[in-house]
């Protein structure tokens, strides 16, 4: 068994973290004094606006904790300051490469246009690189629940920015309600766009929107965790090289599954799915890719081997430039 200490040192590829889920507290405060926004003035109250308890009712309750950090993000400088913060926060705990991912929709808010939130957004993860030592790219998120010519609209601004920074898009949003089937022309055009493409998918209890998902050429899933129970399924995932991005504490909060013995994880590793381990939402969900490692080895046995795999899964799958994968590789065999 590793220690704590021994986990964090391990280095890290992280998938899937949400810029605007992931902001320490002192940059919140910081980032609400330059908005003139007043907040609670002790964490211990502040926390409780910005994190989710353990007894969440369901996805859409805990999706609600954002409503607090969206208002702050409307202006470039804010955007900066919060992606070098996720960066810094990254760095205290040995992430080799990460992707962060935001919906740059929802900074346009005060008249922000979605080029500029995503011109921001990398500046900061450079910024933060420069100073951290840690790769990072930047995925665009789409919300299953607008329009598809807008999601298609934010599409063709973020384009100009691949291999600047930006690596790849995302949906997120509103699974159960918006599957897979409803969005596909905007996911088509970002295709046609060669923009990489990750999906929500399996977060809510909707293993059908994997499925559509892998048929559309997809092969990275945000969360999959519906896969559970279904051994044709995930064999079909396996064998087309399908990735996993599992978040095991966001989907405790949510309800993605009841009780951590729901998890998936034994049934995936046998019928060899690929798994990367992942935040999710640092802040809204009070963890860390460290607290996560230690659940993963307290409830599933995981080896010190197996987080090197898993981790090697990871940056194979990263929508990165070859340089970066493969310094990244070598960083992962030095430090396992």
């Amino acid at each position: 068994m590793l220690s704590v200490e021994e986990l964090r040192a391990l280095p890290k590829v992280e998938l899937h973290c949400h810029l605007d889920g992931s902001l320490s507290l002192k940059v919140i405060r910081r980032l609400a004094r330059m908005a003139q926004v007043d907040l609670p003035t002790t964490d211990a109250d502040l926390e409780k606006l910005v994190s989710v308890p353990d007894n969440t009712k369901d996805l859409l309750s805990y999706l609600k904790r954002f409503d607090v950090v969206m208002p702050l993000l409307q202006t470039e400088a804010a955007l900066e300051l919060a992606a070098y913060d996720v960066i810094e926060q990254c760095a205290q705990e040995n992430v080799k490469y990460i992707e962060v991912r935001f919906a740059p929709d929802f900074s346009t808010e005060k008249g922000l246009s979605v080029e500029a939130a995503i011109a921001a957004v990398i500046k900061g993860l450079h910024r933060g690189r420069a100073d951290f030592q840690v790769e990072s790219g930047l995925l665009v998120c789409a919300m299953r629940q607008f329009p598809n010519a807008r999601n298609q609209a934010m599409f063709h601004a973020a384009r100009p920015f691949l291999g600047d920074g930006l690596v790849g898009g995302d949906f997120a949003g509103d699974e159960a309600n918006f599957p897979t089937g409803v969005i596909e022309p905007a996911i088509k055009v970002a295709q046609q766009l060669n923009i990489p493409m990750t999906l929500h998918v399996g977060e809510s209890h909707c293993v059908h929107n994997v499925m559509a998902a892998l048929a559309l050429g997809i092969r990275r899933f945000g969360h999959g965790v519906a896969l559970g129970g279904h051994p044709v399924l995930q064999s079909e995932v396996a064998q087309a090289g399908g990735v996993l991005e599992m978040c095991l504490t966001s989907n405790l909060q949510t309800k993605a599954i009841v009780k951590i013995d729901d998890y998936p994880v034994p049934e995936l590793i046998a019928n060899h799915v690929k798994i990367t381990i992942n935040t999710d939402n640092r802040t809204v969900s009070r963890t860390t890719l460290t607290k996560e490692y230690l659940l993963w080895q307290q409830h599933f046995g995981i080896t010190k081997a197996q987080f090197h795999e898993f981790n090697l899964n990871a940056i194979n799958a990263a929508f990165c430039s070859d340089l970066v994968r493969e310094r990244v590789i070598g960083e992962l065999a030095t430090g396992y």
